[in-house]
Parts: structure tokens; sequence; C-alpha cells
């Protein structure tokens, strides 16, 4: 009996605990209605012309909001260039040669800045909205979710934690869920924020070593991928993440199942031995509407990642420095 009542303190203890954590109480969609009603809809009209001149941008607006996630919270860390003093993320390994779509964040600073009179939508949300209209644009109606917005921007950044702290294309499996859940996030986060693949292209030098020194691979896939990558040179060479590169949908899925994930860190998540893993991807293979369902919630979870809120951080003027 005391052993119930115990478990039973320690359980409410927990709950008030987690109910009196500050990180996500003040993000909310409706953080501009008031102080700039025309925020996203400008953000969105940016985005949708940036897709129309490029629709790999759509991709890259994606992928710098994991990139400023995953290091120290979505806290618009990311965007800040190197100066004489100053050593940010851009030219850590995984971001450099490699995040890109900074000139479009620019424009949409700048657009929405000018559309509300002054600097009120900071860097970090511009990121994740940024992240949303493009999945929607390119997915259509199943991808819109409401972004919780009010994030704040960092007066710092971390190179090394860029590099150790963002997860490789080489990881295994278990490095992969071990990352994920350093993160706060699951192996149902980690299957379906992977289909963010599902739009994009990866350069030849993350998965050369995959096309020729794997065997967990469609031969023919392989095969056709070297006349793409040789085995020296050509590092720069492109190859869309999946068939449909331009197209959120599911196809990241139902090529994994034929063993054509590009990169090795995607053919992890399925070795068809009948893992959780397998199941999931399976289950998003055959329906667009459960994968489109926990991207969602799991997007949304990682956007509120230690995010900056009331008088923590600033709202960069400039999203690539300081005020």
């Amino acid at each position: 009996m005391a052993s119930h009542i115990q478990t039973l303190i320690v359980l409410v203890m927990v709950t008030l605990v987690t109910l009196l954590i500050p990180t996500n109480a003040q993000l909310s969609p409706h953080f501009y209605d008031k102080i700039c009603p025309q925020a996203l809809p400008v953000i969105k009209s940016v985005v949708q012309q940036a897709i129309i001149r490029e629709q790999r941008i759509g991709a890259s607006l994606l992928r710098l909001h994991f990139h400023d996630c995953f290091v120290n919270g979505c806290d618009g860390s990311v965007l800040l260039d190197d100066t004489s003093k100053f050593i940010g993320e851009k030219t850590a390994f995984p971001n450099i040669n490699s995040a890109r779509g900074f000139s479009v964040v620019d424009e949409i600073k700048a657009a929405v800045d000018k559309a509300c009179k002054h600097p009120v939508v900071s860097c970090a949300d511009i990121l994740a909205i940024a992240a949303r209209d493009s999945v929607a644009i390119l997915g259509g109606q199943n991808f819109w979710y409401e972004v919780l917005l009010g994030r704040r921007d960092a007066r710092t950044a971390s190179k090394a934690a860029a590099n150790a702290n963002l997860p490789s294309p080489t990881f295994s499996f278990s490095q992969l869920i071990s990352n994920f859940n350093s993160h706060g996030l699951n192996l149902q986060d980690l299957v379906a924020l992977s289909g963010a693949h599902t739009i994009g292209f990866a350069r030849c030098t993350t998965y050369r070593n995959r096309i020729y020194n794997e065997t967990n691979i469609n031969p023919n896939f392989a095969a056709s991928l070297r006349k793409i990558c040789p085995r020296s040179g050509g590092d720069n060479n492109l190859e869309p993440l999946d068939v449909t590169p331009a197209r959120v949908d599911s196809t990241y899925y139902t090529a994994l199942m034929q063993k054509k994930g590009l990169l090795h860190s995607d053919q992890e998540l399925f070795k068809g031995q009948g893992s959780q893993s397998d199941k999931l991807v399976q289950l998003y293979g055959r329906s667009l509407l459960a994968f489109a369902k926990d991207f969602k919630t799991s997007m949304i979870k990682m956007g509120n990642m230690k995010p900056l809120t009331g008088n923590q951080g600033e709202i960069r003027c400039n999203c690539r420095r300081f005020n």
C-alpha cells in the first residue's frame, strides 16, 4: 500500500513539474494576430514566389528549420553570418556547402518587416512558418498545420554544437535513435520527420559510400547512381532524395521498402525485419494521410524545442547578425 502511495506522489510531482515548465507556454498560433495580422500571408506569398523561381528552395527552407531546431533549440542561430569576432553555425560540417535558402529568408524578413512597419516577427518564427508553408505548397492541404509562434532570436550560436547535434547521413539506426532521443524526439518522430526527404536533393559526397560499398541497396539503383556519382570527383553532383523531389508525398517510404533509400541513414529506417521502424515505413508508404498526420505532429513537436520566449533573446532586424 505504501509503495502505491509513493508512486502516486511521484506521478503527481512529475505532472506538476511538467505543467510548470515554461518553454512552450508563451507560444501560440495567434501570436501575430493583433500585432501584425498580415505577417503570415506575407511570408506565404514570398515562399510561393521563391518556389516558383526554384522548386528546390522548399526543401532548403524546410531543412533550415531542422538545422536550426537541432542546435540549441529553434532560435534562428543557423542564420547568423560569421564575422571577424564571431563564428556561427554556417561553417559547421553539416551546413557548409549544404545549408541554403538564406537569401530567401532575407527576402521574407524585409517583406514582413515592411508589412508590419517594424521588426516584430523573429527570424526563428520565419523559419518555422516558411518550413510549414513549403510543405503545404508542395504537398497540399493535408500537410498544412498551425505553427505555434512567439519564438525570439538567439544572441549566440555554436559551430561545435552544430557539429555535435545534427544527425549525419552516415548514421546507423541506433545513432539516429540516440540523436533524436537527445532532443526529446522518439522513434515515430524519427521516421515521420525523415519523410522531409520526400523533397530535395543530396550531394554525391553524402551517398557515395552507400552506392559502392553497401549491400542493403537495390543493385540496379546503385548502378544507375554510379553514373552520376563517380568514385572520385563530382562531389557536388546532385541526386533527388526520391523520384518526386518537388512533391511532398509517400514515395520516399515506398523507395525504402525497395532498398532504394539514397542516404545510408534513410535506408537504416527499413531493413525488412519486422521492426517497429519497418512497420512505420510500411504504414506511411501505404497511407499518405497517416504520413501527413504524424509528420505534422512531429514538426510541431520539433518546432517547440527550447524556444526563447518573453524577454529572452531579441527580435533581429537582420537575420544574419545580432542587433
